[in-house]
C-alpha cells in the first residue's frame, strides 16, 4: 500500500471550513460548498414554514409530534451530512448529546438541489440515506420548479412516489395530512406584482 494513500477526512476537519461555507464528510471525503443561493434558501424556508406549524406544533389541526430542523449536521456512520431540512418523530430525537452532530437517523430529509450540489445529493447522499434507513426523501429543484418524493422500500431501494412541478398542489408522505402548493416555494412567485 502506498505511503501517499489519501487520508480520510475526520470530524475535526470540519472545524477548518470557513463559516460562510457548508462542510460535509461523504465517503471519507471533505466536501465544501458555498452557502445556498436565494432561490435555494427561499424554497427551504418556505417548505419549513409549511410543514413546521402543523407537524411540530399541531397548528391548524395538524398532528404535531415532529422535530424539523434546517441544515442539521447528522452523523451516519463515518459520514457527516447536512441536508437542507430533516425531520424526526419527537420520540426518536435525542434532545441532548455530547457532540454537535445528531446521531439519530432522520425519518425524513429534504435536499434542495442546485447545479453544484445536484450530483452529490442524488448520487452520493441518496444511497447513504437509504443504507442508514431514512424513511423518506424529497428532492426539490427550485430552478426546474420541481419536487420528487421517495419512500424507502423494505429492500433498501428508493421508490419514487411522485414527481410534481410548478404550481401543483401536493400531499406527500410523510406529511400527507397537509397540502403544499409548490408555487409557494418558488422565489419568483413571492415577488410583488408590478401592476
Amino acid at each position: 500500500m502506498s505511503e501517499l494513500a489519501e487520508k480520510k477526512a475526520t470530524y475535526e476537519d470540519l472545524y477548518g471550513v470557513p463559516e460562510d461555507m457548508i462542510g460535509e464528510i461523504i465517503d471519507g471525503e471533505l466536501i465544501v460548498h458555498p452557502r445556498p443561493s436565494r432561490r435555494h434558501t427561499c424554497a427551504t424556508s418556505a417548505l419549513g414554514y409549511k410543514i413546521g406549524p402543523p407537524y411540530v406544533f399541531g397548528e391548524g389541526g395538524g398532528p404535531g409530534g415532529w422535530i424539523i430542523i434546517v441544515e442539521p449536521e447528522i452523523g451516519l456512520g463515518e459520514h457527516t451530512m447536512v441536508p437542507d431540512l430533516a425531520g424526526w418523530k419527537k420520540e426518536r430525537f435525542p434532545v441532548e448529546e455530547d457532540h454537535n452532530w445528531i446521531s439519530a437517523v432522520p425519518d425524513w430529509v429534504c435536499e434542495v438541489l442546485s447545479p453544484k450540489t445536484l450530483r452529490i445529493d442524488k448520487v452520493k447522499k441518496m444511497p447513504i440515506y437509504a443504507h442508514y434507513g431514512v424513511g423518506h426523501i424529497w428532492l426539490i429543484d427550485p430552478t426546474a420548479l420541481s419536487m420528487d418524493v421517495f419512500r424507502l422500500e423494505a429492500g433498501g431501494g428508493w421508490l419514487l412516489l411522485g414527481s410534481f412541478a410548478e404550481n401543483d398542489k401536493v400531499r406527500a408522505e410523510p406529511f400527507q395530512e397537509i397540502e403544499i402548493n409548490l408555487q409557494d416555494l418558488w422565489l419568483g412567485s413571492l415577488q410583488p406584482s408590478t401592476s
